[in-house]
């Protein structure tokens, strides 16, 4: 149990709470409400007149896609949303102090996957960071693509965009699924491949963190396959599910309710009080002590929101160590947090 993975699920909300005040250049990532009139992209849609009374980026693409193959104006719309966005995205930069990104990565290991929805470099950005201490680090897969992300064809090779692969060309940038409701996860063969590694860590996991991804009705396909890679609930009496996000409690469990067993999750409103927040490197290894050997953990040895990175790397240190001598062998990791 405690060499399973721990699978974090990402959306929008995780990366608003890793740059809440704004990136190294004070820009704010935008929600999907009102994001089209926050970029200044109303005067894309002043020739089209919208069924959709919604000012939330999600209805409007799907309209514009709906209707693009009978209207040339709603094609050019979508088309130039499009190029817009991956700009906007691209700019985007870390503070130069850690943010819950930095945390995150250096949290888990190489067992334990993130996959995230988002289309922004900030999670790339962070996992860079993260390698100036260990490359003991989770894998990462990107669901609806990255800005962040390069991708070669010719020798099925995946890196930080614009990088040389291989063959010597420059990865190319993967492609972004914008929200319409019957996406196409298949064709693709850099999105396949992030969603094949993650019903493959699912199917196995022993826990799983769901932070600020609030499943949206354009993603109705998306979250059939997580329940297919999850299996039935009735099955899973001892894997752990965790949330973070800013709405109403009963609200988030009940539209995570096909995922939870019984009384098996945890509900939280920010990443610090998470398992991997309080026990970081350690998150399946501290849950199964707690709850199947009933050890008290220590509540105060995890992450604090003041800490530098000095702070982060002294408090991991010992536990790269401890990963890098157990290496290639069967012998249990050191679990501090009981």
């Amino acid at each position: 149990m405690k060499s399973r993975p721990h699978v974090v699920l990402l959306g929008a909300g995780a990366s608003c709470a890793a740059i809440p005040n704004g990136d190294n250049n004070g820009r704010k990532i935008s929600a999907m409400n009102g994001f089209i009139e926050k970029l200044g992209l109303t005067d894309i849609l002043e020739k089209i007149t919208l069924h959709t009374s919604s000012d939330n980026l999600e209805d409007i693409y799907m309209e514009l896609d709906e209707r693009s193959k009978a209207e040339p104006n709603c094609m050019d719309a979508k088309q130039k949303l499009e190029a817009v966005i991956r700009d906007y995205m691209l700019n985007f930069k870390l503070p130069d102090s850690p943010t819950v990104y930095d945390y995150l990565i250096m949290g888990l290991t190489s067992k334990d996957l993130i996959a995230t929805f988002n289309w922004d470099p900030l999670l790339v950005q962070a996992y860079a960071r993260a390698m100036a201490y260990t490359t003991n680090l989770p894998q990462l897969a990107f669901l609806h693509g990255n800005v962040a992300v390069g991708y070669c064809s010719e020798d099925n090779v995946m890196g930080n965009v614009g990088m040389p692969c291989r063959c010597g060309e420059p990865l190319a940038p993967t492609k972004l699924l914008f929200p319409i409701k019957n996406k196409d996860y298949a064709s693709d063969t850099a999105i396949s491949k992030s969603w094949k590694s993650l019903n493959n860590a699912l199917e196995v996991a022993y826990m799983v963190t769901i932070f600020g991804y609030s499943a949206p009705k354009s993603d109705v396909e998306a979250i059939a396959m997580l329940k297919k890679a999850w299996g039935a609930v009735k099955d899973r009496n001892l894997e752990e599910i965790e949330i973070v996000d800013l709405r109403d409690e009963d609200e988030v469990i009940q539209s995570w309710d096909d995922f939870i067993h019984t009384h098996h999750y945890s509900y939280h409103s920010n990443f610090f009080t998470t398992t991997i927040g309080r026990c970081p490197r350690r998150s399946c290894e501290a849950t199964f002590d707690r709850l199947m050997m009933n050890h008290w953990l220590k509540p105060d040895k995890g992450f604090k929101p003041d800490m530098d990175f000095s702070d982060i790397d002294k408090l991991t240190c010992d536990l790269i160590i401890d990963e890098e001598n157990k290496k290639g062998t069967k012998k249990l990791l050191l679990d501090p947090y009981v």
